[in-house]
């Protein structure tokens, strides 16, 4: 299973990657606070917001059910490649140049606000102690707790937030980050601890997006005589943090070592108590995935995520784990990612959708998953799938009258029974397909002549697949011999990840497998992965290229929904468009997630609805106590005689 860089989705958290959907709040009486109803008057102060409904924890909650407070927060973690990156060369996680160090804006930069993992979208105090939002959604003002510090012990003020925000909206920081924020217009100064943010578009996710705000110091990369470099040369100066760790050791580009910082002011506000427990987090960057299991699999890394499922069926044995000192685990999981192959819109050659839809017919999904993936998979049918938003069935008169308008550009099965993605289960076979994918690209003018696919000019048509992850081609390489008996010529090639970024970057490729993470409630990412005006925007997420007056107005149906069904119906529509779009070829989503990890750590019995594997570990989990350690290693003896 292919992890990707995450994209930077408030709900996410990004580098997501794996968000997941909570159970939908039900509604409160009419008279209890309802944050963003439509109001007659203004909205008093509140330590924590909802985009629908009520948040899920009162106002004099401890702590997130999904969080042990009385964890030992003690030990070290031990972890590897974060995000697949094999090196890092920034200690900036907010530039488009540079690979940054693992996990850094996690660690090292608190936002606003605190996303809770186990509901839709609800947020609660950080940085901020209370938000005030106008009762026409056009601003959100946040107070800033005066107790808030940076790491050299300043205090948090509201401009420091404000510069926050301006650099990271500014040309300096990579797109991610200015498209992310876009619906914030202006912020502006109240007081010393107020800062108010006003918004280009009245919607009910943009307080929540305004609270998503990583804050850092204006002194931070300042020089000696008083001046600061362009933001965007800062890339080698340890961040002054607003979180709860500190850089304490940089050997190399592959080995970064984080310690808690002793005088973190927010350890026990009750959005973090029970977390990051861990006195110190170092990340070894191994070059490749195998090496980095067998360094697991030696002790030298407590925990791991398994994105193979060849190697965790047949790899996770050994002597480590006969004695007791490794486990592996299956845990809940919620919505899935859209993993696919994507096409690259901008190529002519794939522009037509009949081309698309043919090269979907030749990946057999079916077979993989027996014979390469031990049966451990889901198929991907929606970009919502395992959700409450993915589209099903035929569209409702609610969904048709959202999709109407549209009619004349958009493909007349997006009108129809949401489709599946082919099938080889008996009646059905990849040769039938193929068949059916040779008429497609005849009608698109495509023809078999002189031993290759051939357009009228007699170019032959090519296909190559970018990678940059070891293990992939295993995967790709039967997809490319299927096409191959269309007569396209094909191959594969892989990349160190550098280059791979770049070139994605750039959109310098046919195909690539990307995922998109998935979100606890569709926003403002969709703006960034599919949106016209990101599709020429070097470091966008909107890979496939696509401009679409359809997908862009329906985009704004989902941002400007009152109600859940309104939000449904939104992405049931735009789910119809991009499956008919044809803009990957959807492969597959895990529907679990698989964890490796040494016994002396625990972790919270209770999973959260909506989580990053790797945040999850390195957030929440803890070493045991000495007297926890003694009782399971005792337990494991008894069990093997």
């Amino acid at each position: 299973m292919k992890r990707r860089l995450p994209s930077l989705v408030p709900a996410a958290r990004e580098m997501g990657q794996q968000l997941r959907v909570a159970a939908i709040i039900p509604a409160v009486a009419a008279a209890a606070f309802c944050l963003f109803g439509a109001l007659a008057s203004p909205v008093e102060a509140r330590p924590s917001i909802a985009q629908y409904d009520q948040p899920k924890y009162p106002d004099n909650f401890t702590h997130f059910d999904y969080a042990n407070p009385d964890a030992p927060d003690v030990g070290k973690l031990n972890f590897e490649n974060y995000n697949e990156l094999q090196s890092y060369d920034s200690l900036n996680p907010f530039l488009v140049r540079g690979a940054p160090a693992p996990d850094i804006q996690n660690l090292m930069f608190d936002t606003l606000m605190q996303r809770s993992w186990d509901e839709l979208a609800s947020e609660y105090p950080l940085i901020a102690d209370d938000v005030e939002v106008a009762p026409d959604l056009s601003s959100a003002t946040f107070h800033i707790n005066p107790a808030a510090r940076f790491s050299n012990g300043d205090p948090i003020t509201a401009a420091d937030v404000k510069y926050s925000f301006d650099t990271l909206a500014s040309p300096q920081a990579s797109p991610l980050f200015n498209t992310q924020f876009s619906v914030i217009k202006t912020a502006t100064v109240v007081d010393r601890l107020t800062i108010r943010f006003d918004f280009s578009r009245k919607e009910r996710d943009a307080p929540l997006i305004a609270g998503d705000l990583p804050v850092f110091s204006p002194k931070w990369g300042m020089r000696a005589d008083g001046t600061r470099p362009p933001f965007d040369q800062i890339s080698n100066v340890p961040p002054i943090a607003s979180g709860p760790y500190l850089i304490e050791q940089r050997k190399n580009d592959k080995q970064m070592t984080y310690r808690r910082n002793p005088n973190y002011w927010a350890a026990n506000l009750p959005s973090r108590r029970g977390m990051f427990r861990f006195n110190e987090v170092e990340f070894k960057l191994y070059t490749d995935h195998y090496t980095a299991l067998e360094a697991f699999k030696a002790g030298d890394v407590d925990a791991r995520m398994e994105y193979y499922s060849m190697l965790w069926a047949r790899k996770y044995v050994g002597k480590n784990f006969r004695n007791g000192m490794l486990a592996k685990a299956a845990f809940p999981d919620g919505p899935a990612q859209m993993q696919g192959l994507f096409f690259n819109l901008r190529e002519p050659k794939f522009q037509d959708p009949r081309v698309r839809k043919a090269l979907t017919l030749g990946f057999d999904y079916d077979w993989m998953n027996r014979m390469l993936l031990y049966g451990q998979y889901r198929r991907t049918n929606s970009y919502f799938d395992a959700s409450p938003f993915k589209a099903t069935g035929m569209p409702s008169d609610k969904e048709l009258a959202l999709l109407e308008p549209y009619r004349k550009d958009l493909p007349a099965a997006v009108f129809g029974p949401m489709i599946q993605q082919p099938s080889t289960v008996p009646p059905n076979s990849l040769r039938a397909n193929l068949r059916e994918a040779r008429d497609l690209l005849a009608q698109a003018g495509w023809h078999y002549r002189d031993g290759a696919l051939r357009d009228a000019n007699g170019t032959p048509f090519t296909v190559e697949i970018l990678d940059d992850q070891p293990g992939m081609d295993r995967l790709c390489l039967p997809y490319l011999q299927a096409l191959s008996l269309l007569g396209i010529q094909t191959s594969f090639r892989e990349v160190d990840s550098a280059l791979y970024e770049k070139r994605l970057d750039n959109f310098q490729y046919d195909m690539t497998t990307y995922i998109y993470s998935p979100v606890t409630i569709p926003g403002a990412e969709l703006l960034r992965r599919f949106g016209s005006a990101a599709a020429d925007q070097v470091g966008s997420e909107n890979y496939p290229g696509i401009k679409s007056k359809a997908v862009d107005g329906l985009i704004q149906d989902v941002l400007k929904a009152n109600t859940l069904d309104d939000l449904e119906t939104a992405t049931h529509a735009l789910d119809r468009v991009l499956i008919n779009e044809y803009l990957v070829v959807p492969e597959y989503y895990l529907p679990n997630a698989r964890i490796g990890y040494k016994t002396t750590l625990g972790h919270p019995q209770t999973v959260p609805m909506s989580y990053q594997y790797e945040d999850w570990i390195i957030d929440y989990w803890y070493v045991k106590s000495p007297q926890q350690q003694a009782a399971n290693a005792a337990a494991a003896s008894s069990a093997s005689h």
